[in-house]
């Protein structure tokens, strides 16, 4: 059953990188070919890009990768991250916690977070990317976000200065 399933999914790939797409029909176990949607275009995910976006853009003050960024929200090196990934399911994850990041970005940047769709698929891209995250170090935080890092309060110190008064 495990090796359908690894069959299933590898199959899955190739159709959708040749342009077909597979669906698992519920019933009997059988995968269909459908027709590519007409109209759907799929960005080109540049890891380069999405690295100067994951710091240009604001995600280093709450995130980190390779120890670089902030605590207050999970680390994303791609050590964490499934070998193969559906970057809708990570997109939906971000929908998912959504608020509380909108909420975050407000009190921290000033102002929400804007990305296009070739932004966040970059920036996924990036995530997913072992080679482009070695890249990554404090050089990559643009001088205003680098400014924003340093003046987070830390949270050991904040613990402290509560537990005095």
């Amino acid at each position: 059953m495990k090796n359908l399933a690894t069959l299933s999914l590898l199959s899955a790939l190739a159709l959708s990188v040749t342009g077909g797409v597979a669906s698992a029909n519920s019933d009997t176990g059988a995968e269909e070919k459908a027709k590519p949607l007409e109209g759907m275009l799929l960005p080109f995910m540049s890891p380069a890009k999405g690295r100067k976006l994951f710091a240009s853009k604001g995600c280093v003050v709450c995130h980190a990768i390779n120890g670089v960024g902030g605590e207050d929200a999970p680390a994303l090196d791609v050590t964490t991250m499934q070998p193969i990934m559906d970057p809708f399911d990570f997109a939906a994850k971000m929908w998912r916690g959504a608020g509380t990041m909108i909420e975050m970005q407000e009190d921290e940047l000033g102002e929400q977070i804007e990305f296009s769709g070739e932004e966040l698929a970059n920036i996924i891209a990036f995530v997913h990317s072992a080679e482009e995250q070695k890249k990554f170090t404090m050089e990559d935080v643009p001088p205003n976000i680098a400014k924003l890092m340093a003046h987070l309060p830390d949270e050991s110190e904040e613990h402290e200065k509560e537990e005095h008064d």
